[in-house]
Order: C-alpha cells, then structure tokens, then sequence
C-alpha cells in the first residue's frame, strides 16, 4: 500500500514537470520575459534623484497658478525621468523683486530659474548671469515676433511668458453709459475727464502705494512722446546729448492723470487699485492686461477694454506698448542645470502650457498655445494692425527704478517737476557709467 502510494507521487511530480516544460514551448521564452519583467522591478525599485531647485518668480498675484503647474511638472519629472524634483518658489513684490534678485546674483547665491524684464536682459546677460537657451525645445515653440523681443546678441537667453500689448485699461459700460470713445488726442483725453468728473466718476484709479504703478504712466508717455516727437532720444540720452527737459511734455498727460483721479492713491496698491476698479470706482486705470486675472476674481462679469494713451494731440503720438516683460532664466551656475531646463522647456509644453496660459489670462506666444485670446487683446492688437504700435523703450538699468520713486515723490509734491528733470538726467548718466565699466 505504501510503494502505491510512492508510485503515486512521483508519477504526479513527473506529469507536472512534463506539463510546465509543455507550457514553456507553447509560450515561447518564458525566461527570458521574466527576465525582463525582474528588470523592469528592479528599474522601478531604485530610489527615485532627490532634487532641490530654486524658482524666483515676479509674480506673486500668479502664486497659486504657478504651484499648481509646478506639481504637474514634478509628477512627469518623477514619472519619465525618475527624479523627485522639490521646488522653493519665491514671489517677491515687485518693487522689490531686482534688487532682492541682483543681490542673490551678486552673492553667488543665483536661483536655479529666475525672472527677469525682457527689457534689462543686456544688463544680467552681459554680466554673465544667463544661459543661452537658443537650442531649447520651447524657444523654438516661440512665434518669430516674440522670439525677437528676447533675442540678444544673436542669441535667446531668456524664455518670454509675458508678450504683451498694453495702454490704459477703461471701464466699457462706464464710456458707454456717458457715450465716451476712448480719445486719440490730449484735448479728447481731457474732455472725456471734464464729462466724467460731471457725473461724480473718478476719471482714472490712482493706486501709488506699489511705485511700479504710477511708472507705468512714464513708460507709456515716454514711449508715446519718444516714437512720435523724438525718435533718437535715447541714443542721445546715452550719449550724454540730451535731458528729460527734452521729453517734459510727458507730464501734460501725467498732471492730467493726476489731478483727476480717486483720492488716498498712497492707501491702495496694486491688488486694491483692481478690485476698485472691477468695482466702477474709476473709468480708468493706467495699467496693463496683466491685472485681468485680478480684477476678475473681484467683479467677473465686467468688461474692459485696452486702449492707447494720448500724449499729444498728435494722433501719431497714441500708440499701443509692444513688449516682452516677464521672462524666465536659467543660471549658468546652477547645480542642478538639466533639471531647471526641464521645467523651463515645461513652461511651452505641447499638452500643458495652453492651460496654464489661459489661467493666467496670458497673450498667447507660441504655436502650441490654442485657446481663445481674450476680448481685450483683441482690442489692443486692432491697433497694432494698424500700425499704432512701438517696441517697448530700452532704458539703462536703474532708470525705471528711479522714474518710480520720483513719480510717487512728484504726486506728494516733495518734488518739483524740474526736480524730476534733474535727478533723472543724473541717474541715466550714472547708469551708463556704470554699464561702460
């Protein structure tokens, strides 16, 4: 009974044997694909590249935006490339944002990615603070007209995110409940104040406590007076041939802005200045499109259009700001260099960055981006179409920094408009100075 039952077994064993050897010619090479499959575990099981990369963005109205798009980037850098990517963003205020960034840069301590103003790219590149990214994915994504706004010495160190096309901002249903058109001269321009300031509306949003505001008046003047009246202006200023004597009529609109505007302008910064004016309490606001996200958020049924600043009345004279502002670096000095061009190529993603684009109520700057532009950079651009357009002014590093503090110095009246003059004769002097060292 015993030898049966041993005769049973084995006889079992042997048939099982018989029957795995079958199996493995019916499948092919059963070996060789667990093989693989072991490999692939043990691919999967190696612990992910821990990496740190610092971001230093100028954004900080866009922060959750930006965290948002971040976390996609970290989960298709971990999920391609297996490396476990940490990011320490950092959003100062604007006004303090360069000299925060040119400190770090000076002290060896550069973020990975930084922005910068496509306008100072001569500044941080001749310094030796930007990578050339001429070769990147996403700089080949970028439409031709953006790409040039950001090409430098035949080459693109920096990746645009802002490409924009700006004047002043003014309330739809206020113009057209009072039957105003946005003005093309200084004398239309001071008629549609004198209709408003009969109806008890605030003709424009003074909000100065953020010194970045009240410059846009300059840069929009200036580069209204500068294209029209004095074409070689700057030229002259760096060769030490002219004054901003040359330019004073800037503050015929200036004064006119000014003295027409809603009261305590030091008590609002830019983030109240738009939820007043999403909530009619002025008609205008000397700002740009990049607030549309703003004042959304506060009032999203209004609408609001984008129209050219009169400086004189020179029709010729009121054109649309054509320019790249924010634009991205990648440090040369970073540790952590091909991960920090991963996320700035992740920035014009063909699948993604449409989206984030969108969010960020954005010009659309490249061939991937597909979404539909917006009301009022449709508006901007039907002047662009028509050749009402300049390239944004390229002052020397300072000067806009300098324009800020004396514009909000000029409102308070603790400085004189020959004041103005005279300390920004002397500032541009000093800025190229230093540039010639």
């Amino acid at each position: 009974m015993k030898k049966t039952f041993h005769l049973s077994v084995v006889l079992i064993l042997m048939l099982s044997i018989l029957a795995a050897c079958g199996s493995g010619n019916s499948k092919g090479n059963t070996s060789a694909s667990n093989d693989n499959d072991a490999a692939e575990t043990v691919a999967k099981a190696e612990p992910a590249k821990k990496v740190e990369l610092k971001v230093f963005l100028t954004l900080p109205q866009f922060k959750d935006q930006f965290d948002q798009y971040f976390e996609q980037f970290k989960a298709k850098e971990l999920k391609e490339k297996n490396i476990e990517v940490k990011i320490k963003l950092e959003t100062p205020n604007a006004d303090q944002a360069k000299q925060i960034l040119q400190t770090r840069l000076a002290s060896n301590d550069a973020p990975d990615v930084f922005a910068i103003h496509a306008n100072d790219i001569p500044t941080y590149y001749n310094a030796g603070y930007l990578t050339d990214l001429s070769d990147q994915p996403a700089v080949s994504k970028l439409f031709d007209s953006v790409k040039q706004t950001v090409t430098y010495d035949g080459k693109v160190p920096v990746l645009p995110l802002e490409s924009l096309a700006w004047g002043y901002l003014y309330n739809k249903k206020i113009f057209s409940d009072n039957g105003l058109t946005p003005p093309q001269t200084l004398d239309e321009m001071k008629n549609v104040v004198k209709v408003l300031k009969s109806k008890n509306i605030p003709a424009f949003e003074l909000a100065f406590q953020e010194a970045w505001v009240p410059q846009l008046m300059t840069a929009l003047s200036l580069g209204g007076l500068v294209n029209s009246e004095h074409p070689d202006w700057v030229d002259k200023m760096n060769k030490g041939e002219a004054s901003y004597a040359d330019v004073a009529d800037i503050f015929n609109i200036i004064d006119l802005i000014m003295s027409n505007g809603t009261a305590k302008p030091f008590e609002a910064g830019s983030a109240a200045g738009a939820a007043d004016f999403a909530n009619g309490k002025a008609a205008m606001w000397v700002q740009g499109p990049w607030m549309a996200d703003s004042i959304q958020k506060t009032n999203p049924d209004m609408e609001f259009g984008v129209a050219p600043l009169p400086v004189s009345n020179d029709p010729s004279g009121t054109m649309i700001n054509l320019s790249a502002s924010t634009s991205l670096a990648v440090s040369p000095d970073s540790d952590h260099k091909d991960v920090a061009l991963d996320l700035l190529n992740y920035m014009l993603d063909d699948t993604d960055s449409s989206a984030l684009f969108e969010k960020l109520k954005f010009n659309p700057i490249s061939s991937v981006h597909t979404y539909k532009s917006f009301p009022w950079i449709d508006e901007a651009m039907s002047y662009v179409s028509k050749g009402k357009a300049y390239q944004d002014l390229k002052l020397p590093n300072g000067v806009t920094d300098e324009q800020a503090k004396q514009l909000q110095s000029y409102y308070s009246k603790t400085v004189t408009k020959d004041q103005f003059i005279e300390t920004m004769d002397n500032t541009w002097v000093k800025a190229i100075q230093v540039t010639a060292k």
